[in-house]
């Protein structure tokens, strides 16, 4: 088999993911990126809800613990927990690319970067499977003793991700270890995305640790800080 179907395999396997149509996760999300923003410690409990099938996730315990985020790639909102709303904002993408740096990020902003990513985190490496994406396996990847395969994916427009152009790479079970991608905001730097301790919940394998770090020009890690911590404590599928 090639390196996206050993991936795929590994995560719980295609035929099963198209069976599930939702998924759950309790985390914590902490690092850099929210002291910038003037947010640490308030995303320390979220619970993230969406759609296996399109990009929607609603974020319970975000940016408050009395509301709540929901994301899609056309229009972000900040509710109550009752659903009554509070902010909305269309277009989400156009008006995030408009803020200078990371400080100017308002809770919208910030819903539509954590919306994406972490869908786009929990539906990997399925996701590579979708309509559109292009997959080329590339040259094996040595780090620290480990040698892992990679992945060049392109993603299509038409699914809202960090940057169109990604590098994953796979430990030898087939595991997903590590993404690279240029951040989305004014800075443009390249990020490692490390996951770990991959845990498996309704038979779909997820990484519960996860943490990106920026890449110096020659290619080595800024191990600290970490620009974005996600610790996920439980997840489920159905």
């Amino acid at each position: 088999m090639g390196l996206l179907e050993d991936a795929l395999s590994a995560a719980g396997g295609l035929d099963r993911w198209r069976e599930l149509r939702r998924f759950t996760a309790y985390l914590s999300i902490k690092g850099e990126l929210l002291a910038r923003t003037r947010k640490a410690g308030m995303l320390s409990e979220v619970v993230a809800e969406g759609s296996t099938r399109v990009q929607s996730l609603r974020l319970t315990g975000f940016v408050a613990p009395n509301k709540r985020g929901t994301y899609r790639p056309d229009r972000v909102a900040i509710e109550n927990l009752d659903g009554s709303l509070l902010q909305e904002r269309n277009n989400p993408r156009a008006a995030f690319l408009d803020r200078a740096d990371r400080a100017s990020w308002d809770d919208l902003d910030l819903t539509y970067f954590f919306g994406f990513s972490l869908w786009n985190y929990l539906t990997a490496p399925f996701l590579l499977a979708f309509p559109g994406v292009e997959t080329e396996e590339l040259p094996i990847w040595r780090q620290q003793g480990e040698t892992w395969r990679r992945l060049k994916v392109i993603i299509p427009p038409s699914v809202a991700t960090h940057s169109r152009e990604q590098t994953f790479y796979f430990d030898d079970s087939g595991l997903q270890r590590r993404m690279d991608y240029h951040a989305i905001d004014a800075q443009g730097v390249q990020i490692a995305h490390y996951s770990s301790a991959h845990q498996k919940f309704s038979g779909i394998v997820v990484a519960t640790l996860r943490r990106s770090m920026k890449l110096r020009p020659d290619g080595s890690v800024v191990q600290k800080p970490s620009s974005v911590d996600i610790e996920i404590f439980d997840a489920s599928f159905e």
